[in-house]
């Protein structure tokens, strides 16, 4: 059984100490987002788990928690984008406070442990495709060692992210400047030595040199853990998420960030 914690909220800023004594206590209930009567008692205790991916846009309240994981094969998907507060308002300046936490936590746990998350991508009036190359060649450059492995995704349009992204002047790129824009950040990500994969995105961007990617990575919790893991496929996930089946353990409409592309708050 992997974990994830959690793709509906971001539990390493916001609930790390709930967290911890989730962990400890060896048990979770999680509730069924489409079925709320419906309450599962999960195990937690390592012999019962695989792994546990967490999710999360500022692990610094986990920093000092590390340790009630060192019995589980984890690691971090760690989003970490040049959006300013117009688009990401609950965050520290990026360049000062986000990326030296980036190193710091892939100092701690070891790189293979860190997936940098660049997504979604979306292109505007401000953020044009020169502006993301810009902005990528800039944070590669100081992840550059700390990290294996840049994960990408253009925006997808759900209920609500359409209206909360209004005033942004948000266009489409053609395909052919797609194309281009998706081989220059697959030449910037090669010169850091970092592996560029795209989540749940067409397969042809194959082609163009990006590989799919597999954030629920039952091989990379085989590696780190030092032993078999068995999962097949997230059949609940989109058609094109290669994912490895978990149970998440989080809660929609629970997060503070307040990014206004958010998916997982639609109250």
């Amino acid at each position: 059984m992997i974990i994830s914690a959690s793709r509906r909220t971001d539990i390493p800023a916001l609930y790390s100490e709930w967290l911890e004594n989730r962990l400890r206590e060896g048990f979770v209930l999680t509730r069924n987002p489409r079925n709320h009567r419906q309450v599962s008692r999960i195990l937690l205790t390592p012999e019962k788990v695989d792994g546990i991916v967490l999710w999360t846009k500022n692990p610094a309240p986990m920093l000092d928690r590390l340790s009630v994981l060192e019995d589980y094969a984890y690691y971090f998907q760690f989003t970490l984008t040049p959006y300013g507060k117009e688009v990401e308002p609950g965050f520290p300046d990026k360049d000062g406070v986000m990326i030296p936490l980036f190193q710091k936590l892939s100092r701690s746990i070891g790189r293979e442990r860190v997936i940098w998350r660049y997504d979604p991508i979306f292109f505007g009036r401000i953020h044009t495709a020169a502006w993301h190359l810009e902005r990528f060649h800039e944070m590669a450059a100081r992840l550059s060692g700390y990290t294996e492995e840049c994960v990408i995704s253009f925006l997808d349009y759900y209920r609500n992210t359409e209206k909360q992204m209004t005033g942004l002047g948000l266009t489409e790129l053609p395909q052919e400047e797609k194309a281009v824009f998706l081989r220059k950040l697959v030449q910037a990500s090669a010169s850091y030595g970092i592996q560029l994969r795209a989540c749940a995105e067409d397969a042809s961007l194959e082609a163009l040199g990006v590989q799919p990617s597999r954030c629920i990575d039952e091989f990379r919790l085989e590696r780190i853990g030092g032993r078999p893991v068995t999962a097949g496929k997230d059949k609940n996930q989109r058609p094109l998420c290669g994912c490895a089946a978990s149970i998440d353990i989080g809660s929609y409409n629970t997060c503070t960030h307040g990014c206004r592309y958010c998916y997982a708050n639609y109250f």
